[in-house]
């Protein structure tokens, strides 16, 4: 009561100028909370509120202020990949399909049951909270209650402390009104007092675009992700490698930043019925494991059928080919490079199509040395030149009859000519020409003729007969990464690939692997067959080899040197123990003798100690041909300590590692800007 009477006392009095200074004080105390962007991803039935980059907030809440929502304004986020519909509050994927996720300007948040993360309040009620808030703190007036759409209550005690509670009612307490019951969660406002992660953004420019591949089945990692999140993580990489290592380039604004689009083709396989007719032969015993062979490893049967292999590659190019169109019209200032990229099964995919794209006729001419210059006449004679040139001008008018061109007459088996009424030597002057003209023309494709025979099995032997399409684009650099190619082919029956081939259209070629990839297979031994050395070792990251390397390397070299030593002392002492006693004068020049001898034997045993630093310097010297331009093709990463202890163990996540691999990305970065000009600040000691 005397409190009461006391208050009333001060608001009977004329407010003092100090009191009036306290309370403008107080209304200036509050400021307007700065928004958010957020969208909701939806996992496994659990919502997820993730963060727009700040860029992006800033851009939607500049859109938002415009006052143009009506129109329904689409603003790109996500370095372009996804379209923010404001009036519909709606974000969608622009390159693919993905579930819509909601989208909230967010500004009050309560923490949530399960995984403690803060939850934004509706754009509505968090109007609601922040006035009520302007109120509480202009007023300083607290212990707020306001009641949510769901009936649940929220507190204001102070700036610092405030609550909500769920609703608790009983069974025979319909009407009740919410109670300040159960376990209170805290409530924040602004995103700065939640601790979000908001990541800075992408720069808006791209310098170079690559599209990946996936290999076999939905899921591409460890953890059963599709190719959609694991290009993601493959990016995000990017970008923190691009700001380690590229920093100068990006401070000069010499570079920007490279965009990895996937590229999807199970689910066009998968969606063809071929799962329903699987499903009818499939034995009911082990049903999740046969479920996961039809769904993964039964890719590479389809991708060896005819039938099954077309869908494939028309899907990969079209995709690709789609792809790129819709880039270009998102970036129409966009004048930067393509590559493409494929892991395991995709690589193999993505090499079919590359050695059979058509290359412009200038760049499709070769000659018997292997330098580009224009190949043989013969292959635009025409069938008058043919018979003439075979003394068999007379006929000229029988094939004229039957309307043979040039194309059709390499298509004729005996059975057809003996039809047209072609005598038996002539057919078999045809017959000849037509077969060694058409295995020299396999080798003139490729590059592989070397004047008297066909030394080289053509590239394509053994490949699924297929109509492959043709790209949109030429690729800058072609990345396999734990790759199948070598098996394949030497399944296919090549043996070996001419040091004169390249891919038609695509200049650069790399194959990626880990140590440990039971699917990885080397791609230069069947190019250089007599020559035994090493894939690169592709470097560290942060500049140096993994610590347990080193110390394997100088355990070696200390047993290498430490068996030398011990060998050479045996010898002499078993030299000295066998050999008969000589006079005391002779004894100066043998013993002399035995020294030299020694040295000698010691010699070649030294040897080998010395050579891995002159084969190291040269293992990067070595001609493997024009596959990659004349450079090394085939490159090895390096196992981390804990996956050296058990190679079996991780011999799986050796195969899915190269989505998160630092040391993956950095070499995908530093080819891909070498062929622009731009090298990284500090050259990493093993590399190229």
């Amino acid at each position: 009561r005397s409190i009461m009477s006391a208050r009333e006392r001060q608001q009977a009095q004329p407010p003092t100028p100090a009191a009036e200074a306290a309370e403008l004080d107080a209304a200036r105390r509050y400021e307007a909370v700065v928004p958010h962007w957020f969208y909701c991803k939806v996992t496994d039935s659990r919502e997820r509120w993730i963060p727009f980059s700040t860029q992006d907030s800033e851009r939607l809440e500049e859109a938002h202020g415009s006052g143009r929502d009506e129109e329904d304004l689409v603003v790109p986020t996500s370095g372009g990949r996804y379209d923010v519909h404001l009036k519909k509050r709606q974000r969608v994927a622009v390159y693919w399909e993905e579930e819509v996720s909601e989208v909230r300007r967010c500004t009050w948040f309560y923490k949530g049951d399960k995984d403690n993360k803060y939850i934004p309040y509706s754009e509505t009620f968090s109007e609601e909270l922040e006035e009520a808030y302007m109120v509480a703190v202009t007023l300083d007036e607290w212990k707020k209650k306001l009641e949510s759409p769901s009936r649940e209550i929220i507190i204001l005690h102070n700036p610092k402390l405030m609550v909500h509670y769920h609703p608790v009612a009983t069974s025979d307490d319909w009407g009740s009104t919410p109670t300040e019951q159960g376990r209170p969660r805290t409530v924040k406002r602004g995103v700065e007092n939640i601790a979000a992660e908001i990541p800075n953004g992408e720069p808006l420019q791209i310098d170079h675009l690559v599209f990946v591949v996936h290999g076999i089945g939905p899921a591409c990692d460890i953890r059963f992700r599709s190719i959609i999140q694991c290009v993601n993580d493959f990016r995000n990489v990017s970008l923190s490698m691009l700001q380690a290592h590229f920093k100068k380039a990006q401070e000069q604004q010499q570079i920007s930043r490279v965009e990895f689009l996937p590229v999807n083709w199970h689910s066009s396989l998968h969606s063809t019925g071929v799962d329903v007719d699987l499903e009818r032969i499939t034995l009911p015993s082990i049903n999740r494991l046969r479920h996961f062979i039809n769904d993964t490893i039964l890719d590479v049967f389809f991708y060896n059928s005819s039938t099954y292999c077309q869908t494939i590659v028309d899907t990969v190019a079209s995709e690709m080919n789609r792809l790129y169109q819709l880039f270009l019209q998102r970036n129409p200032l966009f004048k930067g490079g393509v590559s493409i990229a494929g892991h395991s099964l995709g690589s193999l995919i993505l090499f079919d199509l590359l050695t059979n794209q058509k290359a412009a006729p200038e760049e499709g001419e070769h000659s018997e040395e292997g330098s580009r210059t224009t190949s043989s006449n013969r292959g635009t004679e025409e069938v008058p030149e043919i018979l003439k040139k075979l003394e068999l001008s007379e006929y000229c008018d029988v094939f004229e009859k039957e309307k043979m061109d040039r194309q059709a007459l390499f298509l004729c088996t005996e059975k057809n000519l003996k039809e047209m009424g072609i005598p038996l030597g002539p057919r078999m002057k045809i017959l000849h020409y037509i077969s060694s003209t058409t295995e020299m023309q396999v080798c003139l494709l490729h590059g592989l003729y070397n004047g008297k025979n066909c030394q080289y099995r053509d590239i394509g032997l053994g490949q699924v007969s297929a109509n492959y399409p043709q790209l949109n684009y030429k690729p800058t650099i072609f990345f396999a990464f734990g790759s199948p190619i070598g098996m394949f082919l030497t399944v296919r029956g090549v043996k070996r690939i001419n040091p004169n081939y390249s891919l038609p259209t695509c200049k650069g070629f790399f194959n990626i692997f880990h140590p440990f990839d039971p699917v990885a297979y080397r791609i230069e031994p069947m190019i250089v067959p007599d020559l035994e050395f090493e894939p690169m070792l592709l470097p560290h990251h942060k500049g140096r080899k993994r610590m347990h390397l080193e110390l394997k390397e100088g355990l070696t070299r200390m047993s290498v040197d430490l068996k030398n030593n011990l060998l050479g002392s045996l010898r002499v002492a078993w030299q000295s123990f066998t050999r008969a006693p000589l006079p005391a004068v002779e004894a100066a020049s043998t013993d002399a003798e035995a020294e030299a001898e020694a040295s000698t034997e010691k010699q070649p045993d030294t040897k080998p100690d010395e050579m891995p630093a002159a084969v190291k310097e040269e293992a990067s010297l070595i001609n493997v041909g024009r596959l990659n331009g004349g450079n090394r093709i085939d490159y090895v990463l390096q196992e981390k300590p804990i996956e050296s202890f058990n190679e079996y163990l991780f011999a799986l996540q050796g195969h899915l590692c190269y989505w998160e691999s630092e040391d993956t990305v950095l070499l995908v970065l530093k080819e891909i800007y070498q062929t622009q000009g731009i090298t990284l600040d500090q050259p990493l000691p093993g590399s190229q």
